[in-house]
């Protein structure tokens, strides 16, 4: 086994760790954008906006309610609104329960969601694998063989993941059931705000708030959290270089937390695209703005029906492709035709010309 005893005894357990936080705070980013289009639709779209809070914080108190559950302090009082949520234990416990229920409450979001239609995915072609390039095996258990091997892993999982995306059918039941799922995680992640009186607003900054407290509050835990983790990887190792059982327990639960990232970014992604889509077509008015809605199915049903009868390879993505192209086409000759947005910008460009005509004469 190659590598330095530094590299090996501190390092290498970092690693999994940092892309796990690296894919989390993408997921914080991607959040932020799906928050920014709620905020410029809300004028006109109150009650989705309201549905969106409403997922976001059944989600929050879900999960806080697995955390109670799972520190054994039950669960006495559950209440869910639009605008609040609240999970009261049975039993009130404090320090390292307390403390674990709380981080239900704030990381789980982030991951546990995603968790059930990673189990959705068992049924799909999606490959689940946990890929150590060949050419590091020697240095499975260095900080580079760690990240490579979390690295290699998920883009195994992205690829086969987005391609199951991408080759989805719209008439298959479960697909269309996956996709409606997907789309419910992305749009309530995250709850917007919080409060019925005094909107509290749910950005980052609000997030990375609650985690810091969670961490500064009480620090020892986390460090006793980076210890057991240390352990695990130990385990991992003695098990794998000195009694001869390959294994790769560590790194497993680390590539699974990063697919769970993957999920949620996915779903993000999507929802956004919803949530651009209903943006534009606001600026349409009357019957137009739903032109655009009733373009999708009826532009992937034609297509689908001109490849029923035609043996051609990845006919499900190009009427998904087909649609989309169809959709924006659309949109854009709406936009064109029915508003003044780009009519004014080349009013303005022939009075440039004209005004600079104008001067030159003079």
């Amino acid at each position: 086994m190659e590598g330095s005893p530094a590299d090996i005894v501190l390092f290498a357990p970092l690693a999994p760790i940092l892309g796990v936080i690296l894919f989390w705070f993408i997921q914080l980013l991607f959040i932020e954008s799906e928050k920014f289009l709620l905020d410029k639709i809300r004028p006109n779209h109150e009650t989705l906006c309201r549905f969106t809070n409403f997922l976001g914080i059944l989600f929050q108190s879900i999960c806080h309610a697995l955390g109670f559950t799972i520190t054994k302090s039950g669960i006495s009082d559950f209440y869910i609104s639009v605008n609040y949520g609240r999970v009261a234990p049975k039993k009130e416990k404090k320090g390292i329960f307390e403390w674990i229920a709380n981080a239900f409450l704030f990381v789980g979001p982030f991951f546990i969601p995603a968790f059930l239609l990673l189990i959705c995915l068992i049924f799909s072609p999606v490959k689940f694998e946990i890929i150590t390039p060949p050419q590091l095996l020697e240095l499975k258990y260095t900080f580079a063989g760690q990240i490579m091997t979390f690295g290699t892993s998920l883009h195994s999982f992205a690829e086969s993941f987005f391609g199951f995306l991408l080759n989805i059918d719209l008439f298959h039941p479960g697909h269309l059931g996956f996709l409606l799922l997907l789309i419910f995680l992305g749009m309530g992640i995250r709850p917007s705000y919080v409060g019925e009186q005094k909107h509290e607003k749910v950005d980052m900054l609000y997030d990375l708030r609650n985690i810091w407290s969670l961490i500064s509050h009480k620090p020892l835990y986390v460090v006793i959290l980076f210890f057991l983790a240390y352990m695990f990887f130990y385990v991992s190792l003695i098990f794998d270089k000195i009694l001869g059982v390959n294994n790769d327990w560590y790194i497993a639960f680390f590539i699974l937390l990063g697919w769970l990232s993957i999920i949620s970014i996915a779903s993000i992604i999507i929802a956004n695209a919803i949530l651009y889509l209903i943006k534009i077509t606001d600026k349409l008015e009357g019957i137009w703005k739903f032109i655009p809605y009733i373009t999708m199915p009826l532009s992937y049903l034609i297509i689908r029906l001109i490849f029923f009868n035609i043996l051609i390879d990845y006919k499900l993505f190009l009427s998904l492709f087909g649609m989309v192209l169809c959709t924006v086409i659309v949109t854009y000759l709406l936009l064109y035709f029915k508003t003044n947005k780009f009519k004014t910008k080349r009013v303005i460009k022939k009075s440039k010309k004209k005004s600079k005509g104008e001067t030159d004469e003079r």
